[in-house]
């Protein structure tokens, strides 16, 4: 079992534009288990539990189209069950537990829900348990999340050069590992244009309340930065950056429709090839618990640069890109935390595990307090 130290993406209160196909760990990492055995396709319950509502046009919306597409790839599955809205408490483990009760040969969490899952996992060794963004491992539980810290260090890049004042905001839902890696990958893109750039932080305890997003947008706007990123599920801040004349990225899905003139990028995030091949697995009794962070093209990704980025800003991001596809990292000591503590060591490059474990604010980056 791995010992990730951090709180997951969804599971703070528990202490890929290309095709989705997901890049294993390094080879120890994936627990041995034998496979659960074949079933019918016909006979198949598959279920899917998620945090938001599907309307999100987020990270819920993202992992709705995965179930999408395990329904046109196997359109004879006896049922199909999907949950929105599942409360971090109780609740979910009474959500997995009636998916059990229906038959449910493989779940999906798409949201870690930590202990509140791992209830279930253990009292139901015949079903397949997929956590996105888990931290746990058993012979009937895996889990997948995305490398997101590399993309999101291409559009810090992009920002460097859009700002002018060097200062850049970030609407935040709670101090998770997503959103360390999240600040302090965009911080460190965007001083590579910008040595004295800076991120100020604003948490606002969600994943999805436009009414918070919509405010930290503003007070961000109005404490002088002058581009806007954050790891929301919804469009809030992207409208604010519109109406007040700054720029903005965003996460999960291109919505660049809300704020036109305003928007970069977006991280964005594609689950479909991924559900569609662990149902294959499922079905054909080849299915293993494993441990899978999706690499950047292959499910996670930057969007196509908005209509009012220069071509050169965009250029410029997209040869880091390239760079970063081919093998290189830019994450890599002296790396110090916000106190001036040396947390990487010169010339240490941090892990792909490391970078999902990260727990701490690179200097620059204000307002997250573990």
């Amino acid at each position: 079992m791995i010992d990730l130290r951090t709180l997951s993406r969804r599971g703070f209160l528990n202490m890929s534009l290309a095709g989705a196909a997901s890049t294993m760990l390094p080879a120890g990492l994936v627990r041995a288990a034998a496979p659960l055995p074949a079933i019918k396709e016909e006979d198949a319950v598959v279920g899917f539990g998620h945090v938001g509502p599907i309307s999100d046009e987020g990270w819920t919306w993202a992992h709705h189209q995965g179930l999408l597409a395990v329904k046109a790839a196997y359109p004879k599955l006896k049922k199909i069950l999907e949950v929105e809205n599942i409360p971090y408490s109780a609740d979910a483990t009474r959500t997995y537990r009636q998916f059990v009760s229906e038959g449910a040969n493989m779940i999906f969490d798409t949201s870690s829900n930590g202990d509140f899952l791992h209830q279930v996992v253990k009292r139901a060794p015949e079903v397949a348990f997929m956590e996105c963004n888990g931290h746990v491992t058993m012979d009937n539980l895996g889990w997948y999340y995305l490398a997101h810290w590399y993309p999101t260090y291409v559009v810090g890049v992009a920002a460097g050069h859009l700002s002018k004042s060097g200062k850049l905001g970030y609407v935040a839902s709670f101090p998770v590992a997503s959103v360390f890696a999240s600040t302090n990958a965009f911080l460190m893109g965007a001083r590579t244009v910008n040595p004295n750039a800076t991120v100020q932080t604003i948490v606002i305890n969600s994943w999805f309340d436009p009414q918070a997003a919509t405010q930290a947008g503003t007070a961000l706007i109005d404490n002088g930065c002058d581009f806007l990123f954050g790891i929301m599920d919804e469009a809030g801040y992207l409208q604010v950056a519109e109406k007040r004349g700054v720029w903005a990225a965003m996460w999960n899905t291109d919505i660049r429709r809300y704020g036109p003139n305003s928007y970069v990028s977006s991280i964005l995030i594609d689950f479909t090839k991924f559900y569609v091949d662990q149902v294959a697995r499922r079905l054909a009794g080849t299915w293993t618990p494993s441990e899978q962070l999706f690499a950047m093209g292959a499910g996670v990704d930057r969007d196509k640069w908005g209509e009012k980025v220069p071509a050169e800003v965009g250029k410029a991001a997209d040869a880091v890109r390239e760079k970063i596809v081919g093998g290189w990292s830019p994450f890599v000591g002296e790396l110090k935390d916000a106190k001036g503590n040396v947390r990487v060591p010169a010339g240490q490059k941090m892990t792909e595990l490391e970078l999902y474990n990260w727990d701490w604010s690179v200097e620059g980056v204000t307002g997250l307090n573990a």
